[in-house]
C-alpha cells in the first residue's frame, strides 16, 4: 500500500506519479480553446489535455509533409528537369517535374550542364513545358499578397517564385537584391509599381511559368551561347531517347530542412505535389496529394480520417488532433535535428511553429535529462491565450 510518504516521494515538477500512471494538475482553464499532449520516446502519454480534439494545426503540419515525403519520395530522392536540345531547330526544350529548390545557383549549374553535354553554338526557342503539374492548382488559404508565402506554384519555378530587390544609390537604378541572381529587365514594372527601395515581388502566375526560361536564357547568354528566339510555353520534345536529365544537388533530406527551418510554404506545396504525382500518376492535383498523404498517414500511422487539403498549414480546414501530432512525431523522431532548436534551463527544444490569425501552434522535442526526447503538441486556436505558459509548463514537467 503506497502512504503519504511515498506519494510525496513521487511529486516531480508539480506531477504526480504513481505506479507507472501520471496525474497533472491542468495547466490551462477550461474554457481555453487548445489541446496540449506531452508523450515519452515510446508514445506513451505524459500529460494531455483535449488529445483527440480536433484543431487547425497551421504549419506543424508540414512535420506531416515531410514526413510522408521521406516515405513516398524517399531519403535520397533528388528533382529533376528534363532538357533535350533539338540539332534540327536548336530550340531547348525543358521540362520541370516540381522542384522547389530550383534557384539560381541551380539553374546556372543546369545550364553549365546544356554547355558542356551539348555544346551549342547558339539556340533558338526556349520552350518551357509546365505540364507535370495541373495547370488549374489554386492552393486554399493562399492569397494574393506581396509576401512569399503567397508564391503561385508550378512543375517548373525559378527562386521560389519571387524576385529579391534594392536600390542602388551609385548607380542610381534598381538592382537584383542577391549577387547571383539578375534583376531581368521585364520584371521592372513590378518593382516600381512597389514604391519600395527594396523588397520582394511575388511573380504572377503568367509571370513564373517563363521566369525560369528567362533565367536559363540569362545564364546560356552569360556563357556566349547566343539565344535568337523567344522563351514560350510549349510540349517537350526528347526524340529519339535524346532526352537527358538534370538531378539536383539536393536531397529529401535537404529540401526538407530547408522547408522546416524557414517555414516555406512554397516548398511544402511543391513537396505535396509531387508525391501526390508520384503515387498517382501526373498531373500534379491537390487532390491526388491529399490522397496520397492521407494513404500514407492510413498506412502507416493508423489514421482513418485525416482532414487535410494542402500540404504546407495555410489552410483553417486542416484539421488534425493532438493525438495524430504525436503519432506523427513518433515517426518523425529519427529526424528530428532538422527541426529548428533553443536551449532552455531543462534541455534543448526541436520544434515547429505555426501561426496564423488567432492561431498559435508548436510542436517538436524537448530533450530530457535521462537523455530521451519527449515529443508533445501545443495548439491553442484562440488569440493571445495561454501558449507561452503551456510551453513553459510542459518544459518543467519533462523528466
Amino acid at each position: 500500500m503506497i502512504n503519504k510518504k511515498t506519494i510525496i516521494g513521487f511529486i516531480f515538477f508539480g506531477a504526480v506519479f504513481i505506479e507507472g500512471l501520471s496525474f497533472c494538475p491542468r495547466i490551462y482553464a477550461e474554457n481555453l480553446n487548445a489541446g496540449v499532449v506531452l508523450a515519452d520516446d515510446q508514445g506513451k502519454i505524459i500529460y494531455s489535455q483535449n488529445r483527440g480534439k480536433l484543431f487547425i494545426p497551421a504549419s506543424i503540419l508540414k512535420i506531416l509533409t515531410s514526413l510522408a515525403a521521406f516515405d513516398l519520395l524517399g531519403p535520397d530522392y533528388r528533382f529533376s528537369t528534363a532538357w533535350y536540345l533539338d540539332p534540327d531547330s536548336k530550340n531547348l526544350y525543358l521540362k520541370g517535374f516540381g522542384d522547389p529548390l530550383l534557384i539560381s545557383e541551380v539553374i546556372d549549374q543546369l545550364c553549365h550542364t546544356i554547355i558542356v553535354t551539348a555544346k551549342p553554338t547558339l539556340i533558338h526557342d526556349i520552350i518551357i513545358d509546365q505540364t507535370y503539374f495541373s495547370d488549374q492548382i489554386q492552393v486554399p488559404g493562399k492569397g494574393s499578397s506581396l509576401n512569399p508565402y503567397d508564391a503561385p506554384v508550378g512543375a517548373l519555378s525559378a527562386n521560389f517564385n519571387t524576385l529579391l530587390f534594392q536600390w542602388d544609390k551609385k548607380e542610381n537604378k534598381f538592382i537584383s537584391g542577391e549577387p547571383q541572381t539578375p534583376l531581368l529587365p521585364a520584371f521592372l514594372g513590378d518593382i516600381k509599381k512597389t514604391r519600395l527601395k527594396q523588397g520582394r515581388i511575388v511573380l504572377s502566375k503568367q509571370q513564373s511559368l517563363l521566369y525560369p526560361g528567362l533565367l536559363v536564357k540569362f545564364f546560356l547568354e552569360k556563357n556566349n551561347i547566343g539565344v535568337t528566339g523567344s522563351v514560350r510555353l510549349g510540349k517537350y520534345e526528347g526524340k529519339q531517347g535524346g532526352g537527358n536529365t538534370f538531378l539536383s544537388p539536393f536531397d529529401t533530406k535537404q529540401v526538407v530542412q530547408k522547408l522546416l527551418k524557414y517555414s516555406n510554404n512554397y516548398i511544402a506545396n511543391l513537396v505535396f505535389l509531387t508525391t501526390g504525382a508520384k503515387t498517382y500518376g501526373p498531373p500534379a492535383t491537390l487532390e491526388k496529394g491529399v490522397k496520397a498523404v492521407q494513404l500514407f498517414s492510413k498506412q502507416n500511422l493508423g489514421f482513418d480520417n485525416l482532414s487535410i487539403s494542402e500540404g504546407s498549414g495555410l489552410s483553417r480546414s486542416n484539421q488534425i488532433s493532438c493525438e495524430q501530432m504525436i503519432k506523427i512525431l513518433i515517426e518523425f523522431m529519427p529526424f528530428y535535428s532538422l527541426l529548428n532548436s533553443q536551449d532552455h534551463s531543462q534541455g534543448q527544444d526541436f520544434f515547429k511553429t505555426g501561426t496564423l490569425s488567432g492561431i498559435r501552434t508548436r510542436a517538436g522535442y524537448i530533450s530530457g535529462k535521462d537523455g530521451r526526447l519527449y515529443p508533445y503538441v501545443i495548439m491553442v486556436n484562440q488569440k493571445n491565450k495561454g501558449y507561452d505558459a503551456i510551453l513553459k509548463k510542459l518544459l518543467h514537467i519533462v523528466p
